[in-house]
């Protein structure tokens, strides 16, 4: 099986530019962005990272919102603030050195189990079974393990079971090969077995259990939020703030947002403006919707309109808004969500 395994890896492997580096540094950058991110999304921004840093000196001292405008678009920030907290223990307390064992791999934050098997694999050959999305797959469907994969237990079953199945001294190629058969051959529809390496040893293809393998139980239901953003523009100048924690987009930049409220039409924008005494009755508003976007996140459903409200005073938001010249707003790290509205050449007219 394994020799099957591998010589179809050699065969069929796609050309990733981490998997011709043993840098515990580069394999970090890889994992952590392809971590909820398809490969032929997070390739791009892999190679602007490793452009941008050599080593994970120059990441840990260059600036996080440097770091975030890079990130932009990928989701799931707090990857990439957990990586320059990182970066940063790594340069103060491990002299710059990034470690490449699964034992110092493991204390570091960001990294779990996956991350840091990947790491030591890949980079030091350890032995340490990565178990992925993919790898579950692949293992459920080959064995006939109908544990839940989202369960506590099923994680600890199938990390034994994929510990058991990795042979000594293989383990980079292993790891790399069982990944990518769950990548192009064992997909969750439409596998294709007929070119499977492991078809005769197979579980499911034996007994036609594709379709019900493997088992994962959803348990976080989806919620909808109604966002509203107020574009502001004064003396050409409009108002951002940073996200707090405890919520999406932690430490990226957004316009001022209303939450929870459906705004039929500008009239009622301009009455909220006044009651919340953001301005007052005599201030001369002009007040235009812009669009509305959906905004799909993995657990969350945001349905996002648009205002922009020239203003001929200033408006009076909290002390967290900062005015920021429209010419440079391109500047900051933005969601996603965000940046499709600002970079549409369609509404720049209407925006800027």
């Amino acid at each position: 099986m394994h020799k099957s395994l591998y010589n179809w890896y050699n065969i069929n492997k796609r050309d990733l530019p981490w998997r011709n580096t043993k840098d515990p540094f580069k394999i970090w950058l890889s994992e952590i962005i392809l971590q909820q991110t398809r490969v032929e999304q997070g390739l791009p921004y892999y190679i602007k990272f490793t452009q941008n840093f050599n080593n994970i000196n120059e990441f840990a001292n260059a600036n996080l919102n440097d770091i975030l405008k890079l990130w932009q678009g990928l989701g799931y920030y707090s990857r990439a603030r957990n990586m320059h907290y990182t970066a940063q223990f790594i340069r103060d307390n491990l002299n710059g050195v990034f470690p490449n064992s699964y034992s110092e791999l493991i204390i570091l934050k960001g990294i779990g189990p996956y991350t840091a098997a990947a790491i030591a694999s890949f980079s030091n050959n350890e032995k340490k079974a990565v178990v992925d999305g993919n790898v579950f797959r692949v293992l459920a469907r080959l064995t006939g393990t109908y544990t839940d994969t989202n369960s506590n237990s099923g994680k600890n079953e199938f990390s034994k079971i994929a510990q058991d199945f990795l042979l000594e001294n293989n383990a980079a190629i292993h790891n790399q090969a069982m990944m990518e058969l769950g990548a192009l051959i064992c997909k969750p529809l439409n596998p294709d077995c007929y070119n499977c390496p492991l078809q005769n040893n197979c579980f499911a293809f034996e007994n036609n259990e594709q379709k019900n393998l493997p088992i994962k139980i959803k348990k976080v239901k989806n919620k909808t939020r109604l966002f509203n953003y107020f574009i502001f523009e004064y003396n050409n100048t409009t108002y951002i703030t940073q996200r707090g924690p405890n919520d999406i987009w932690e430490g990226l930049f957004e316009f001022p947002l209303l939450e929870n409220i459906l705004f039929e039409n500008e009239n009622e924008v301009f009455n909220y403006l006044i009651e919340k005494k953001i301005f007052d009755k005599k201030a001369k508003l002009n007040i235009k919707f812009i669009t509305k976007y959906k905004h799909i996140l993995t657990h969350q459903t945001l349905n996002a309109s648009f205002w922009k409200i020239t203003c001929s005073l200033k408006p009076k938001l909290a002390a967290n808004y900062i005015e920021v010249p429209i010419s440079e707003i391109k500047k900051y790290a933005v969601p996603r969500l965000l940046e499709k509205l600002i970079t549409n050449d369609k509404l720049q007219h209407q925006i800027f």
